[in-house]
Parts: C-alpha cells; sequence; structure tokens
C-alpha cells in the first residue's frame, strides 16, 4: 500500500512538472531525490507503549523497554462520585502476605515533609536486600516502597481514618511493598509528584495504587497507578515495571542476581 501511494505520488509529480515545461533529466533528478529520502526516512518509536489493565501480570520486561506503560491510553477508570470523605481503604494481604490494593481520597491537607517519616522495620514479601557497586556508586537495590506515598498519606492513621495527630503512613504492611531503588525513586517519583502538585493546588485526588504480581509470586511485577482530581484535570493511569538497571529478578521469590544486560528506558 505504502509503495502504491509513493507510485501515485511520483505519477502527479512528472505531470505536473511537463506542464510547466521542465524537461525530462530534471524530472529524473527530482523523482530520484524523492524516492531516496522517503526510503531513508527512521520508523518512528513509541517509547511508552499502551496496554489493557486486564492482564497485567501476564506482561514481561524486555531490556531496554521504558520504565511504565499507559494503560487504557492514559485515562483513569476511576469515578469521582463514588467519594465524598477524606479517607484511605487499604486492602487486606492476600493468603500469601501480600500487599493488594491502597485507594485514597485526598486532600491539600494530607501533604506532610518526606523528612518526618521514621524508620521502617517491616519485611514484605520477596524481601532480599542487596547492596552492589556501579562502579563508585554503591547502591541497595531494594526499598520498601509505599503503595501511596507517605508525602500524600498525613493526617490519616493505618486504618486509613482521618485523625488530626497522626503523621502518615510509615510502616503499614497494608502500604508497603518489595520495590527496587530505581523503581520507587526515579519512576513512581514521577507519578507522585503530580498527585502532590494537584494536592498543593488545592485540588482533591483519588489516587490508587495496586501491586501486581505474576501467579504466586512473592515480589510485585510492577505497580498499577491511577489518578484522577474531582475537577478531571489530573488523569493518569500507568503500570510501573518494578525494576533496576543492571540487576535481574526473579520475581517468585525476590532474588536477583547482578545482569549488564539488564538496560530501562527512561
Amino acid at each position: 500500500m505504502k509503495k502504491r501511494k509513493i507510485n501515485w505520488l511520483v505519477a502527479i509529480i512528472v505531470i505536473v512538472a511537463s506542464l510547466f515545461g521542465v524537461n525530462q533529466r530534471q524530472i529524473g533528478q527530482y523523482v530520484s531525490q524523492y524516492n531516496s529520502h522517503e526510503t531513508s526516512l527512521p520508523t518512528k518509536q513509541t517509547t511508552v507503549q499502551n496496554v489493557a489493565d486486564k492482564n497485567l501480570s501476564q506482561l514481561t520486561f524486555k531490556s531496554g523497554s521504558a520504565s511504565y506503560l499507559e494503560v487504557n491510553h492514559n485515562k483513569s477508570t476511576l469515578a469521582v462520585s463514588s467519594w465524598k470523605q477524606n479517607k484511605i481503604d487499604y486492602g487486606n494481604l492476600d493468603n500469601l502476605n501480600r500487599t493488594t490494593t491502597a485507594i485514597g481520597y485526598l486532600e491539600r491537607r494530607n501533604l506532610v515533609r518526606s523528612d518526618t517519616r521514621s524508620a521502617q522495620r517491616w519485611q514484605p514479601t520477596g524481601w532480599h536486600q542487596k547492596t552492589v557497586s556501579f562502579g563508585d556508586r554503591k547502591i541497595e537495590i531494594l526499598n520498601r516502597g509505599h503503595l501511596l506515598a507517605y508525602s500524600v498519606t498525613g493526617k490519616i492513621d493505618d486504618e486509613g481514618k482521618y485523625d488530626e495527630n497522626a503523621l502518615g503512613s510509615i510502616d503499614n504492611p497494608k502500604n508497603l511493598a518489595t520495590q527496587t531503588e530505581f523503581s520507587n525513586q526515579r519512576t513512581m517519583q514521577l507519578f507522585e509528584q503530580r498527585v502532590r502538585e494537584a494536592l498543593k493546588a488545592d485540588k482533591k485526588v483519588i489516587y490508587k495504587v495496586t501491586t501486581v504480581f505474576k501467579g504466586r509470586g512473592l515480589m510485585p511485577l510492577g505497580y498499577h497507578l491511577q489518578a484522577l482530581s474531582t475537577d478531571q484535570s489530573l488523569n493518569f493511569n500507568v503500570f510501573v515495571w518494578n525494576v533496576e538497571p543492571g540487576v535481574k529478578f526473579d520475581y517468585k521469590t525476590g532474588r536477583s542476581k547482578l545482569d549488564s544486560s539488564m538496560k530501562v528506558s527512561e
């Protein structure tokens, strides 16, 4: 089909050029230049793919891919009308003791500074910490990743109820999962910051995060994030891969090994 389209364009060029008295040699040179340009055009690459929200657990990350995927064309499926009260609904741990989901109706008063957070001790499923070196940089490859960031859960207790004296979700097993340093501190931050900015602007936001496991795996394959402000100005729906450049994970156990071929595009 593409070749047929090119041939039609060439034919039109020849006819128009003939009408204006362009000689055959000039026409031939122009057609040659056109064909050369057409065949050398690069293929457009989409760094962020779109997927349906079904069967996220069946996906497999390929080295070099983007750190997240758009779900449902990046449009949330959350319903504003279902929320009236400032609170968080934490899903119960499943039969393997894994986190499930957390969804909150958040307001500006829920913002809290990250430096007020105390140490976390809960070890979520699939927790096998390891310190690795990349050149002169050492990192602990795992974080106790919050489903709903500590910074947006101020004044809400571990049961999800509003409490003027509550700092925020710190060591709540229902809100923590084994997350890579890269996923937590780089990719997840992109979307958490959008939620924080909306709250700073005094918008009300419904924010939902679900951990996605492959089968009975103990380490999340990734995190399904959705957010929607009541005025619709904030609206996203993404799947964040739980990956770390230079490290390969066994999501069944959470164990890992160094792998220089493991690349993540930002």
